[in-house]
């Protein structure tokens, strides 16, 4: 059956007219209408506000007892996504870990190139301590360059001498933007998403002239010791394959806990499709098993 699921999945990746190298103005709109294809559960309460600043939107599920919060950061890019788009992923990251989560509304690329998405993502998690949320209970996540931030986020805060989250989720995560890894030339024709020359263009809008092997972009690059536990989960038929098992090994060398997940036949964030794939829906549960054993009081 999975078989059929994943086949299904990427003849309709293929078939998309999302073109992640294409205009972003012209993206943005394509890319929302295919991550909100289905709907979110009726259970699903949203709410928008501020953390620091910077826009973000809460939610959580009628009846289901939270124990913490999850702070999240849409993948796109960094050019396309938003918070509104990355509910229906977050939710089910929220139902299996029976937390909260806060998805941030960070500024995108080519408008607002870095370090502006950085800097929301920082501000959004110093507010989230400064709201006196317990950071035991607290766990970071993101997708694609939503992992990148999430990263980012944790070497800012010890950068500025501010306390680790309990653990933190990091789904396909692009994490050299200089795109080194030897998987963008062999999974090339695997991966039914992503392309080189999409991920360059767009890595050119956000850095404007930013070193691509600056740690402060690429985490890759970045001294990680210190950081809390890390979930790092990747499919095996994409591009950013490396940028995973590259980032476990910096992780591991850097003495940090790291669990490294790579499933077989599964596109860039295979997650999101957890309603048609069983293994999306696998990889879930084990992430918000992850979070609820990393929480502690």
């Amino acid at each position: 059956m999975t078989q059929l699921q994943r086949e299904a999945i990427d003849g309709a990746l293929r078939a998309s007219p999302l073109d992640l190298g294409g205009d972003p103005l012209e993206q943005r709109p394509l890319f929302e209408q295919m991550v909100t294809a289905v709907p979110i559960p009726d259970d699903v309460i949203t709410t928008p506000g501020h953390l620091g600043g910077v826009p973000v939107i809460s939610l959580e599920m009628a009846r289901l007892p939270t124990e913490g919060i999850i702070l999240y950061f849409h993948g796109g890019a960094f050019a396309i996504g938003s918070a509104s788009a990355s509910v229906g992923l977050a939710a089910d990251l929220a139902r299996k870990a029976h937390m909260r989560v806060i998805t941030v509304e960070y500024r995108l690329a080519p408008e607002d190139p870095y370090p502006a998405a950085s800097l929301d993502a920082m501000s959004a998690y110093r507010a989230l301590l400064d709201g006196g949320q317990n950071v035991a209970r607290v766990a970071v996540a993101g997708e694609s360059a939503g992992a990148n931030l999430a990263i980012a986020t944790l070497l800012g805060a010890s950068r500025a001498g501010l306390p680790q989250p309990a653990s933190a989720v990091l789904m396909s995560p692009w994490v050299d933007l200089a795109v080194t890894g030897q998987s963008a030339t062999t999974r090339a024709a695997l991966d039914p998403a992503l392309t080189v020359r999409a991920l360059r263009l767009r890595a050119e809008d956000y850095l404007r002239g930013t070193d691509a092997t600056s740690g402060s972009v690429s985490p890759i690059y970045a001294d990680l010791t210190g950081l809390p536990p890390l979930l790092i989960q990747v499919g095996s038929h994409e591009i950013l394959l490396d940028d995973a098992t590259r980032l476990a090994t910096k992780a591991a060398a850097d003495d940090v806990e790291v669990t490294l997940e790579v499933v077989p036949g599964v596109p860039h964030v295979f997650q999101a499709f957890a309603a048609h794939l069983d293994e999306g829906e696998a990889a879930l549960q084990r992430a918000g098993t992850f979070i609820r054993r990393h929480a502690t009081d």
